[in-house]
């Protein structure tokens, strides 16, 4: 369990996915399905933190946007825990590959998507939204309800959002995608503590490698290329879309 924290950890720091390290792992140890979710919730956080912690010098500047998605990533997260407990575990089955998949293809098109929305701003006239604008906020917020439903992917979700929407580098928008992650995991943690019984000695385990693997992956991570990091995203990301179809 330290272990699969730790990978966990590193990987969500740099890319997403962490969770289908350690889900399969907490289910092998003999965990329901619902206990290993809200015990990998809570574990996770002390990784997305120190994810957020390494990352700090992409997140110069952009307190206001952190600050204004934050609010969507907390409704987001907090309305998929609920929906956690209250939805036959099945519910998401056939939605999450078909969000993962289409993510994967909006961060391995950033470049040329990217190129594009410039085209037709210049056509237009318009200036770029430092804040995405309503349609990132929507979307960032039902990308947080599935990040609080299960979070496997959520990462490369956001990044996928974030990329065809805002005009920064993948790097700052990864240093972002690491504080609404932590901000999600930590308001459904919250709200499975009063209504789902945990395995504790799990969240330790995962929560100590976590938080040694987020930081690690932040200080490996900072020093990809953009195409590098984005190899990586969409690789890794793959692999996650076949696990998940495979489930």
């Amino acid at each position: 369990m330290f272990a699969a924290g730790f990978g966990a950890g590193a990987i969500n720091s740099v890319v997403g996915s962490g969770t289908l390290i350690t889900f399969p792992v907490l289910l092998a140890t003999g965990l329901s399905p619902v206990t290993a979710t809200v015990s990998n919730a809570l574990g996770l956080i002390p990784g997305s933190i120190s994810g957020a912690i390494g990352y700090r010098k992409e997140l110069n500047g952009q307190r206001s946007r952190v600050l204004k998605l934050g609010v969507g990533a907390l409704a987001g997260g907090l309305v998929g825990a609920t929906l956690l407990l209250a939805l036959p575990a099945d519910a998401f089955e056939t939605i999450v590959p078909a969000l993962v998949g289409l993510a994967l293809v909006l961060v391995a098109l950033q470049p040329q998507l990217g190129r594009l929305v410039q085209r037709r701003r210049e056509r237009t006239g318009a200036s770029p939204r430092r804040d995405g604008g309503p349609l990132l906020f929507g979307g960032l917020t039902l990308a947080s309800v599935y990040g609080g439903y299960f979070a496997a992917a959520q990462g490369i979700i956001y990044l996928s959002l974030m990329g065809m929407l805002l005009d920064e580098s993948l790097q700052r928008l990864n240093a972002v995608k690491n504080v609404l992650s932590a901000l999600v995991n930590s308001v459904a943690a919250l709200f499975f503590l009063f209504a789902a019984d945990f395995d504790w000695t799990a969240v330790a385990l995962i929560a100590a490698g976590s938080g040694l693997g987020g930081y690690a992956g932040a200080k490996v991570g900072r020093r990809f290329s953009p195409l590098v990091l984005r190899i990586l995203v969409v690789t890794v990301g793959t692999v996650a879309l076949v696990q998940l179809l495979l489930r």
